[in-house]
């Protein structure tokens, strides 16, 4: 069995007078591809700040419950040092406007102390880039700026930025939501590729894009888990009315 890299119990988070979590409760098993589904409003990224605690940067919001990421009691913890072990990409591509593509990757890696020198470095932003699957379309481009690059291209970059990090976990905020199906599949490509070396926790609306991707799937709907459990058995077998209407288009 696998150990957890995410628990959560009984958790409920609170924005001023909205209760946007409602005693939601996960077990997310180490390096599997864990995906939440759920439509618009039903707080699948208020879930992922939780976890890596930028829900702390929300005026107002209040969090209760149990959390526990990577041996974190994620209440007790410094948030700066748990962010060392967390990858964060988000919907909309977001690499540093002023710094080449290499210079995107090299930031994180020297950020969390992963290289000591110039060779390991050379490394780890040749590795980061392969495993965003974008190391053959840029490999001579490395001093190029991000806006040389198609959008799908500079979300596989902020993905590698990621990665360069070496983190334990990796959050992924409807990645492909705003780029094009050729990019979006290379991205997906790239996410099924990398449970070996992190657990990956991704949002999706996407019933179809979680079919190619998830070993575990979560099901959100106002606030609360409606269903959880193996990718397979729950796209095969839905046990609630929401993720039976989920998978056929209808929220």
């Amino acid at each position: 069995m696998n150990l957890l890299a995410v628990e959560m119990k009984n958790v409920n988070v609170y924005i001023g007078n909205r209760h946007i979590l409602k005693d939601v409760t996960l077990k997310i098993p180490s390096n599997t591809v864990f995906v939440i589904m759920g439509p618009s409003g039903s707080g699948k990224t208020t879930l992922l700040r939780v976890i890596n605690r930028l829900i702390d940067l929300i005026e107002d919001a209040r969090v209760e419950g149990y959390v526990k990421v990577l041996g974190f009691d994620i209440m007790k913890s410094d948030p700066y040092e748990l962010r060392k072990y967390i990858g964060m990409v988000f919907q909309i591509p977001n690499p540093f406007p002023h710094l080449t593509i290499y210079e995107n990757i090299a930031i994180a890696a020297k950020i969390n102390g992963v290289a000591k020198d110039k060779k390991e470095l050379d490394n780890i932003v040749r590795w980061a880039l392969e495993k965003a699957m974008l190391w053959d379309e840029v490999r001579n481009r490395l001093h190029d700026y991000p806006h040389q690059l198609s959008g799908g291209q500079r979300q596989r970059l902020c993905l590698a930025r990621a990665l360069a990090m070496k983190p334990k976990l990796l959050l992924l905020d409807e990645p492909t939501a705003n780029i094009d199906p050729v990019n979006a599949r290379k991205l997906e490509e790239a996410i099924v590729s990398l449970k070996d070396e992190v657990t990956v926790i991704m949002v999706t609306h996407s019933p179809y894009q979680a079919a190619r991707v998830a070993d575990y799937v979560a099901v959100l709907y106002d606030g609360k888990v409606v269903e959880q459990g193996p990718a397979q058995q729950l796209f095969l077998r839905p046990s609630t009315e929401i993720t039976q209407k989920l998978l056929r288009g209808e929220m």
